[in-house]
């Protein structure tokens, strides 16, 4: 049968499992490898029996979490597979000591879009996972979406009202609107707040699933050394309403250092030029602040 004549994905209720049961083994990769070998190069599945609604690109700013990203991958495979998507999960890796998983993000798009016309991003942080089958990773073209709005770590609660970070789904036109992330926040912290804003700005509405549906677990971890709170952020946030339009994707450098079409995931590692860049944005905007903290 030819493409166009399959008829699109549809879903019934009877497909889904509503709630569902994190699988927090440990699995070696090669042992994933045959499981989900019904997987194409890079962690692409495309529906054979019908024709996905959505192309959805599953982006994850990725450092040092190898057993968290065998766990994902386990979990998320057949996930996303059972919602009939046209996907991929993208992991987007750097080199550099301090963490910018803004900057990580805004790559993941950039290069996904050069392998693949995805329609739909989803930013998805390795260490968090759904419990709900019924949370679809799609992107409503009006408005962006939240997707992690009750966390097991916050007692499966929305902590304030202009939560964006954990997961998040946008469509590259969004995303594009948005000029994406703030290139700026090194570190942790602020980089989704200051995406809010900028959703905001823009005239969107965050839309969010019921905490019901809208629920996930976050596997268990250390502070990450490479990863320290932000001091700078509270500043850098108070310059997105000015800076947005120059901050992001039009103003995003980094060094490919390569891509691997993995079994399970698109593997792409980056230089970030943390040296120059991290000193001029606490040059520029980070003025009497103890960055050393």
């Amino acid at each position: 049968m030819k493409v166009s004549q399959v008829e699109y994905c549809t879903l019934n209720s009877s497909e889904f499992q509503g709630r569902i049961s994190i699988n927090k083994t440990q699995s070696d990769m090669e042992e994933l490898e045959r499981r989900y070998q019904y997987l194409k190069p890079g962690g692409h599945h495309i529906p054979e029996d019908c024709k996905a609604t959505t192309r959805a690109a599953i982006i994850v700013p990725y450092r040092d979490r190898e057993a968290h990203l065998k766990i994902f991958l386990n979990n998320m495979h057949p996930f996303l597979t059972r919602q009939k998507l046209d996907y991929s999960i993208i992991v987007v890796e750097q080199v550099d000591r301090t963490v910018n998983r803004a900057k990580l993000l805004n790559i993941g798009f950039v290069e996904a879009l050069k392998l693949y016309d995805w329609q739909c991003f989803i930013f998805h942080d390795v260490d968090v996972l759904p419990e709900d089958d019924r949370n679809l990773h799609s992107c409503p073209l009006e408005n962006p979406r939240h997707m992690a709005v009750a966390v097991n770590k916050f007692g499966y609660k929305l902590v304030y009202e202009r939560m964006f970070g954990t997961s998040s789904a946008l469509t590259a036109e969004q995303f594009r609107n948005v000029n994406g992330f703030s290139n700026r926040y090194w570190g942790w912290g602020g980089e989704d707040d200051d995406m809010y804003t900028r959703v905001e700005l823009l005239g969107y509405k965050v839309v969010r699933y019921s905490e019901t549906i809208a629920r996930y677990t976050m596997l268990e971890h250390s502070r990450d050394k490479s990863n320290p709170v932000n001091p700078c952020r509270f500043k850098l946030m108070a310059r997105t309403k000015h800076d947005w339009k120059i901050d992001g994707l039009n103003s995003l450098s980094y060094k490919l250092v390569n891509i691997t079409m993995k079994p399970l995931f698109t593997h792409i590692v980056v230089d970030l030029l943390e040296d120059e860049e991290k000193k001029r944005v606490e040059a520029d905007f980070c003025k009497g602040v103890n960055m050393t903290r």
